[in-house]
């Protein structure tokens, strides 16, 4: 990802006031968070030193495992109203599924499977708003 990029999207999160935003272009992706007050900032930091780019995290080495939200925003089961959900309990899934769409800054964000197993939960409800790294899947 080029670094002009990069320090736009840094300048970004620091004048809308958001706490996070994560991109994903083909197979890279980023997030850049602002840290919590008296935090102390850890990577890359913006030239006001408030916002800082999270790699990232690795994949987990087993199949059971939650799948959080990457970001704040509101969550949608389907593509649209009235379609149907891109996955239900009981559900296999593989990588690179669809498991939902959380709607950031007006952006549609796809949610996609990282590691195979079955929809065991799903946490929370179609339109809801969810914060970043809230529970949404449990998978088994």
């Amino acid at each position: 990802m080029d670094l002009r990029k990069i320090k736009k999207l840094i300048e970004l999160v620091e004048e809308s006031g958001i706490s996070e935003l994560e991109v994903k272009s083909g197979d890279e992706a980023i997030r850049i968070a602002r840290p919590l007050a008296g935090t102390p900032s850890v990577g890359a930091q913006s030239r006001a030193g408030i916002a800082r780019i999270v790699p990232e995290p690795p994949a987990a080495a087993n199949t059971a495992h939650v799948v959080r939200a990457p970001m704040a925003g509101t969550f949608y089961q389907a593509a649209e109203p009235g379609a149907e959900p891109f996955v239900k309990v009981g559900q296999r899934v593989e990588v690179g599924d669809v498991l939902c769409i959380i709607e950031s800054m007006k952006m549609m964000n796809e949610i996609t499977v990282k590691i195979p197993g079955t929809v065991a939960a799903i946490d929370i409800a179609n339109g809801e708003p969810v914060v970043s790294e809230q529970v949404l899947f449990r998978l088994g």
